[in-house]
Formats: C-alpha cells, sequence, structure tokens
C-alpha cells in the first residue's frame, strides 16, 4: 500500500506544472450555473459549496474541503453548460488544472487515470447514499446523519447553507438544534 502511495505522489509530481495555485477569496463565483466549465479545483484549503437555482431560490446540495477536487464533471467532461454553480465560502487556496492539462495528464499517465476513476466512484457512492437518504429520511434524520459523519460542515459552514443542503429552512435547521 505504501509503495503504491508512493508511486501515486511521484507521478502526480510530474504533472504539478500544471496546476496553478491561487488564494480566493471568500464569495468568489468559481463557475456560474449554465457556464461551461474549463477547470477542475483542488482544495488545499477552505471550503467550496455546489449550489443550482430554483424558482429564484439558492439551493446548496454539496460541500467540498481541503483535499478534495471539485469540477462541475458534465460539463467539464462534455462541453455542456454547467447544472450548477461552484462558490467558495471560506478563504480558499486553490490549485487550478485546466481542462486541456487534464486532458494530457490522464493521456500520459495511466495511474492518475486510474486514481481518477476511483476518486469518482466513491463520490458516485456518496451521492447515491445522499441521493436515498434524501428520499427515505425526515429533516431530523438527515440533521443527525450529517452530525455524526460530516460534523465538520456543522463547525465550517454557515447554517442557512447548511439549511438550505439539508431541504429546510434555516428557521426549521434552528428547531432541530433546540431539540437536540
Amino acid at each position: 500500500m505504501e509503495k503504491g502511495r508512493e508511486q501515486l505522489n511521484a507521478e502526480w509530481e510530474k504533472f504539478r506544472h500544471f496546476f496553478k495555485r491561487e488564494e480566493i477569496p471568500t464569495k468568489t463565483v468559481l463557475l456560474k450555473e449554465g457556464q461551461i466549465s474549463e477547470r477542475m479545483f483542488y482544495i488545499e484549503k477552505g471550503c467550496i459549496r455546489l449550489s443550482f437555482n430554483k424558482d429564484g431560490k439558492d439551493i446548496t446540495f454539496q460541500f467540498f474541503f481541503e483535499g478534495e477536487g471539485v469540477s462541475s464533471a458534465e460539463s467539464f467532461r462534455n462541453d455542456e453548460p454547467s447544472l450548477f454553480s461552484i462558490e467558495t465560502i471560506e478563504p480558499c487556496i486553490l490549485h487550478i488544472l485546466h481542462k486541456k492539462d487534464h486532458e494530457t495528464m490522464i493521456e500520459s499517465s495511466p495511474l492518475i487515470k486510474q486514481e481518477l476513476e476511483k476518486q469518482t466512484f466513491q463520490r458516485l457512492m456518496y451521492y447515491q447514499k445522499l441521493f436515498l437518504s434524501r428520499i427515505k429520511n425526515s429533516p431530523e434524520e438527515r440533521y443527525k446523519e450529517l452530525l455524526e459523519q460530516s460534523p465538520h460542515i456543522l463547525q465550517r459552514v454557515p447554517q442557512h447553507y447548511i439549511a438550505s443542503f439539508l431541504g429546510i429552512t434555516s428557521v426549521s435547521l434552528s428547531r432541530i438544534r433546540n431539540r437536540k
């Protein structure tokens, strides 16, 4: 396992020059819903949220933190308009990878391609669980699940984004928190 990690790290190192490190302030929109994504973001420090607009209402559906990568996958891969926006909710240090460099990297390195596929499947499994939780569980159960599985979200993310993520109002979230 350790040897595999060392090989992967060495492989990533070959492509370090493709990544542009940037400090990004809070509330910066990195990609607007409807735009074509040309960049992928890897988070060194900070928090990013994904959201979309429904009937004039901003809906948050995902958070990303240190060590995670984020993009609008369908837009990045297929040149389709993004279904959502990507926005920083803390000051961030990001490593930004442009699409052409991403393509060069995965064409040049089977090891990196394999790692990215593994991460994609992990994300897919997470989304399946999230989807089922949204359908099966009450808001209280979803809050409890978030508290148990991702307490860092509750510590770092503003309450109105958490409420949106849970599919409830900020007032409802306050009531749920007060019952605990």
